[in-house]
């Protein structure tokens, strides 16, 4: 399993594939100081 994330943190590099193409790289696309993630498994 994998570590948790404390507060102050550095989110881990990640490349996302978009369900509509594309892709997106955190955090390094996030633009603000603060934001909120959120993984949805869709389908199983």
């Amino acid at each position: 399993m994998a570590q948790k994330l404390d507060t102050g943190d550095r989110f881990p590099d990640l490349t996302l594939t978009l369900t509509g193409g594309g892709a997106v790289r955190l955090p390094d696309d996030l633009a603000s100081d603060y934001n909120v993630i959120l993984f949805y498994r869709g389908h199983w």
